[in-house]
């Protein structure tokens, strides 16, 4: 029954057809029509996510991710209460009077969003799976430059497809949401495998490494290790509650986006749709094991909720987590 949690994509019910949460096939828009469309969406998008950075991740981001050390500022002149041991000797000679070394954090970091975009996140009730994850990953970048930190976008399917070296700036981080809205993948399979052991050869230094999937694959464990050593890397898990939770619709095709493997089921069965959520739960359970026993945190996003929601507590959780030791 491994295979059932996937197959929810497309459910067509006899008598009637039921189109449960499918994106609606239509015909061939005018270029024009379609540019201002992708335009109204990045600009959407845009200004949730700043909103959200602006009221609340900025701050919370720059605590939740540390700099790689400190690095000398300046000297100024000591003041009572100064640690003694911060005093610049050579410079407390030449003036004839203390002054002590001013450290700050060596802030700029790299961060990189590794996104799955396999034909599974063209699924949602409430919204498509793909949505909730731009959502997200625009509330990161924009979090990311504010503080002065690099961006890159490596975006996967059953291989690499597209990889937007890091950079900063708002101009940069809105070609990353509008290849994130508009980018038309080959592959529609995930290969979370492929996409790790890229980021593990290509990536020379340390990067915070956000891994947006459904998870929807396996196979990945030992580049997953990998990664999670030789990175800062964060799984965001993008789901829908249909995904877990089978409705009653009677006699329904289920189609598994990703290998178009379809099959005839009856939902009404009550023995059918417990399987079905005992499957989803089982997979849900093991995916989280994995990234526990990788040291991997994860952020959970439902496209039932509000997306910035678990981004902001993971950053709450993360800060408190590191001024207490880990």
């Amino acid at each position: 029954m491994a295979w059932l949690p996937p197959l929810i994509a497309t459910v067509a019910i006899a008598a009637g057809y039921f189109l449960y949460a499918r994106r609606k096939e239509k015909s061939p828009a005018p270029e024009t029509a379609h540019t201002r469309d992708i335009l109204k969406k990045v600009r959407t998008i845009e200004f949730a996510s700043k909103k959200a950075v602006e009221a609340v991740f900025s701050g919370e981001y720059h605590s939740a991710f540390k700099g790689r050390g400190m690095a000398f500022a300046e000297v100024r002149p000591y003041a009572p209460g100064d640690d003694v041991r911060s005093i610049d000797w050579n410079v407390t000679a030449r003036m004839g009077e203390p002054f002590i070394k001013i450290f700050e954090e060596e802030r700029e970091l790299t961060v990189i969003l590794a996104v799955d975009a396999s034909a599974s996140g063209a699924f949602g009730t409430a919204r498509f799976k793909s949505e909730s994850a731009a959502e997200i990953c625009a509330a990161i970048a924009f979090s990311a430059i504010r503080n002065n930190d690099k961006v890159g976008l490596l975006v996967f399917t059953d291989k690499v497809e597209l990889n937007i070296p890091p950079r900063k700036g708002r101009r940069h981080v809105l070609r990353i949401i509008r290849e994130l809205v508009a980018f038309s993948p080959s592959g529609k399979r995930t290969n979370i495998k492929a996409a790790l052991d890229t980021l593990n050869h290509a990536a020379k230094k340390r990067a915070i490494v956000f891994l947006v999937s459904d998870f929807n694959d396996a196979g990945y464990e030992t580049s997953l290790r990998i990664a999670a050593k030789k990175h800062d890397l964060v799984a965001v898990r993008v789901t829908d509650p249909a995904e877990t939770e089978m409705p009653d619709a009677g006699l329904a095709r289920l189609r598994d986006p990703e290998t178009g493997e379809e099959i005839m089921v009856d939902t009404s069965h009550r023995d059918f749709r417990a399987r079905f959520s005992a499957a989803a739960k089982k997979r849900e359970t093991d995916t989280r094991r994995l990234l526990a026993a990788c040291r991997v945190d994860l952020i959970e996003v439902s496209t039932g909720a509000d997306a910035f929601q678990p981004l902001e507590k993971f950053f709450q959780q993360r800060e408190k987590r590191l001024a207490g030791g880990r």
